[in-house]
Protein backbone atom coordinates (compact mmCIF):
# COMPACT_ATOMS: atom_id res chain seq x y z
CA UNK A 1 0.00 0.00 0.00
CA UNK A 2 2.66 2.35 1.27
CA UNK A 3 4.53 1.75 -2.32
CA UNK A 4 1.48 2.56 -4.65
CA UNK A 5 1.09 6.11 -2.48
CA UNK A 6 4.68 7.13 -3.20
CA UNK A 7 3.93 5.71 -6.87
CA UNK A 8 1.08 7.30 -7.37
CA UNK A 9 1.78 10.68 -6.71
CA UNK A 10 5.49 10.28 -8.76
CA UNK A 11 3.15 9.11 -11.85
CA UNK A 12 0.96 12.15 -11.10
CA UNK A 13 4.30 14.90 -11.46
CA UNK A 14 5.67 13.32 -14.10
CA UNK A 15 2.55 13.42 -16.73
CA UNK A 16 2.02 16.79 -15.41
CA UNK A 17 5.55 17.65 -16.25
CA UNK A 18 5.24 16.02 -19.81
CA UNK A 19 2.32 17.84 -21.02
CA UNK A 20 2.12 20.87 -23.47
CA UNK A 21 1.05 24.30 -22.52
CA UNK A 22 -1.20 25.77 -25.12
CA UNK A 23 0.19 28.53 -26.39
CA UNK A 24 -2.20 31.09 -28.20
CA UNK A 25 -0.07 33.22 -30.74
CA UNK A 26 -1.50 37.15 -29.92
CA UNK A 27 -0.47 39.49 -32.60
CA UNK A 28 1.54 42.83 -31.72
CA UNK A 29 -1.38 45.31 -32.28
CA UNK A 30 1.50 48.05 -31.47
CA UNK A 31 2.45 48.22 -34.84
CA UNK A 32 0.45 50.03 -37.44
CA UNK A 33 -0.21 48.00 -40.44
CA UNK A 34 -0.36 49.80 -43.89
CA UNK A 35 -2.01 48.46 -46.95
CA UNK A 36 0.74 49.64 -49.05
CA UNK A 37 3.28 47.84 -46.83
CA UNK A 38 1.33 44.94 -45.33
CA UNK A 39 -1.89 43.59 -47.72
CA UNK A 40 -0.80 45.10 -51.08
CA UNK A 41 2.62 43.13 -51.41
CA UNK A 42 0.52 39.74 -50.29
CA UNK A 43 -2.53 40.24 -52.80
CA UNK A 44 0.41 41.04 -55.54
CA UNK A 45 2.14 37.90 -54.81
CA UNK A 46 -0.60 35.34 -54.30
CA UNK A 47 -3.75 36.79 -55.78
CA UNK A 48 -2.90 38.98 -58.76
CA UNK A 49 -1.19 36.60 -60.67
CA UNK A 50 -1.78 35.01 -64.28
CA UNK A 51 -5.34 32.67 -64.11
CA UNK A 52 -6.12 33.98 -60.87
CA UNK A 53 -6.74 37.44 -60.27
CA UNK A 54 -4.45 39.56 -62.51
CA UNK A 55 -5.80 42.47 -65.26
CA UNK A 56 -8.89 41.37 -66.89
CA UNK A 57 -9.53 38.66 -64.62
CA UNK A 58 -13.44 37.58 -64.23
CA UNK A 59 -12.60 35.10 -61.35
CA UNK A 60 -14.13 35.62 -58.14
CA UNK A 61 -14.29 39.44 -57.86
CA UNK A 62 -11.98 39.83 -60.77
CA UNK A 63 -9.06 41.48 -61.06
CA UNK A 64 -7.00 42.62 -57.76
CA UNK A 65 -4.21 44.67 -59.53
CA UNK A 66 -5.14 48.10 -58.03
CA UNK A 67 -6.19 49.77 -55.10
CA UNK A 68 -9.57 50.48 -56.03
CA UNK A 69 -9.94 46.29 -57.48
CA UNK A 70 -8.88 45.24 -54.02
CA UNK A 71 -10.56 47.77 -51.91
CA UNK A 72 -14.45 47.00 -53.81
CA UNK A 73 -13.42 43.19 -53.02
CA UNK A 74 -12.27 43.70 -49.10
CA UNK A 75 -15.04 41.81 -47.98
CA UNK A 76 -14.66 38.15 -50.35
CA UNK A 77 -11.09 38.82 -50.17
CA UNK A 78 -11.14 38.63 -46.12
CA UNK A 79 -13.57 35.59 -46.46
CA UNK A 80 -11.60 33.56 -48.59
CA UNK A 81 -8.33 34.25 -46.92
CA UNK A 82 -10.07 33.58 -43.52
CA UNK A 83 -11.69 29.93 -44.61
CA UNK A 84 -8.86 29.09 -46.51
CA UNK A 85 -10.16 28.35 -49.73
CA UNK A 86 -7.82 31.30 -51.32
CA UNK A 87 -5.07 31.31 -52.37
CA UNK A 88 -5.22 28.50 -54.43
CA UNK A 89 -1.10 28.27 -55.21
CA UNK A 90 -0.75 28.18 -51.30
CA UNK A 91 -2.10 28.67 -47.54
CA UNK A 92 -0.67 31.87 -45.88
CA UNK A 93 0.68 31.53 -42.68
CA UNK A 94 -1.22 33.29 -39.32
CA UNK A 95 1.19 36.19 -39.84
CA UNK A 96 0.41 37.24 -42.99
CA UNK A 97 -3.42 36.54 -42.57
CA UNK A 98 -3.08 39.55 -40.22
CA UNK A 99 -0.95 41.69 -42.00
CA UNK A 100 -3.22 41.32 -45.09
CA UNK A 101 -6.88 41.73 -42.93
CA UNK A 102 -4.90 44.31 -40.52
CA UNK A 103 -3.92 46.41 -43.82
CA UNK A 104 -7.42 46.12 -45.70
CA UNK A 105 -8.93 47.38 -41.82
CA UNK A 106 -6.46 50.01 -42.37
CA UNK A 107 -7.46 51.00 -45.90
CA UNK A 108 -11.29 50.94 -45.14
CA UNK A 109 -10.56 53.61 -42.12
CA UNK A 110 -8.63 56.20 -44.52
CA UNK A 111 -11.08 55.76 -47.02
CA UNK A 112 -14.29 56.33 -44.35
CA UNK A 113 -12.01 59.17 -43.60
CA UNK A 114 -11.53 61.13 -46.53
CA UNK A 115 -15.15 60.04 -47.34
CA UNK A 116 -15.84 61.90 -44.09
CA UNK A 117 -13.95 65.16 -44.95
CA UNK A 118 -15.58 65.13 -48.43
CA UNK A 119 -18.90 65.10 -47.30
CA UNK A 120 -18.28 68.21 -44.49
CA UNK A 121 -16.20 70.16 -46.70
Amino acid sequence: MKKILIILPALVIIINACSKENVEYIPDCSITKTFAADANPLIQTYCATSGCHASGSNNGPGALTTYTEIYNARSSVRAAVADGSMPQNGSLTNEQKMQCFAGLIQAHRIINIVMRLKYFS
